[in-house]
């Protein structure tokens, strides 16, 4: 189990704060940091691995990695850690890359074949997807089977289709080596599909803990459906008034009156519910 106790004074995106945390996890638990840019959430990623320095006390398996008296180096603590750039070595091929964690040729074989990359083992890294960098690096993360597995917003930079391939990846590897994961996301259905339980952070203290479907659906009463989303336009038609609103990847027209129309507006984050609705899908 992970027991963390820290508090660290920041900067965040609405000017001075303390990252106050006190949280357990549980050993291969799979938990979800969410919040606000500016929140914490990478500089609590960081204080976990060692790169960051913090007041409190951290423990991992009865181990004290911090405490009043000392403070392990991120090489002392058993974890890996994806980040959001990849951070691989440019000059070396995919293989070289993942022995220079560690020398086990037989575990680069089955992380390469388990993503898929055994292929491309002798390519250099600049040459590859970002996608296939992404899965080298999550890899190389695992090479020391790590007891924790940290990753900063690991698919953010990928498409749509990329990101719900490698989501799969994540999942099958986080239950094949038994760790527990802690990763930083934005992406809601990210979050749902691999998150058995959520954080949300906000000014750097804990607001909410629970699981992704507590955390996440947001319909209440009698409503159906609820999607959030960002108003990009209201268009006037005649004696209506229609939303342009950008839900994850699809822009939808909701049809307003007068008054909904003049207390919107745009590039206000906006909640879209409906009640009398009978969905399909195709």
């Amino acid at each position: 189990m992970l027991e963390l106790n820290i508090n660290k004074a920041l900067k965040g995106s609405t000017g001075k704060m303390n990252l106050d945390v006190q949280l357990s996890v549980k050993e291969n638990e799979f938990l979800a940091l969410s919040g606000e840019s500016g929140s914490g959430k990478t500089t609590l990623l960081r204080i976990l691995a060692g790169l960051e320095e913090a007041e409190g006390n951290i423990s991992f398996d009865g181990e004290i990695w911090q405490d009043a008296q000392k403070r392990l180096g991120p090489q002392k603590r058993n974890i890996g850690f994806v980040f959001q750039d990849y951070a691989l070595f440019e000059n070396m091929t995919v293989e070289q890359n993942l022995l220079f964690v560690n020398k086990d040729k037989t575990l680069v074989k089955h992380l390469l074949e388990m993503t898929h990359l055994s292929e491309l083992q002798d390519r250099r890294t600049t040459s590859l997807s970002g996608g296939q960098r992404q899965r080298v690096s999550l890899c190389r993360a695992l090479m020391n089977r790590p007891k924790l597995l940290l990753m900063d917003e690991p698919l953010s930079a990928l498409d749509p289709q990329m990101r719900t391939k490698l989501q799969h990846d994540i999942l099958a590897l986080h239950k094949e080596f038994g760790t527990t994961t802690i990763m930083v996301s934005h992406d809601p259905s990210e979050i749902y599909r691999l998150a058995n339980r959520v954080i949300k952070l906000e000014h750097g203290k804990i607001i909410e803990d629970g699981t992704a479907k507590e955390l996440l659906l947001k319909t209440k009463g009698s409503q159906k459906f609820s999607l959030q989303g960002e108003l990009l336009d209201i268009i006037q038609a005649d004696v209506i008034h229609i939303a342009v609103v950008a839900i994850g990847q699809q822009i939808v027209e909701i049809v307003l009156d007068e008054k909904e129309a003049l207390s919107l507006k745009i590039g206000q984050t906006v909640q879209v519910n409906t009640k009398a609705f009978a969905p399909s899908i195709s």
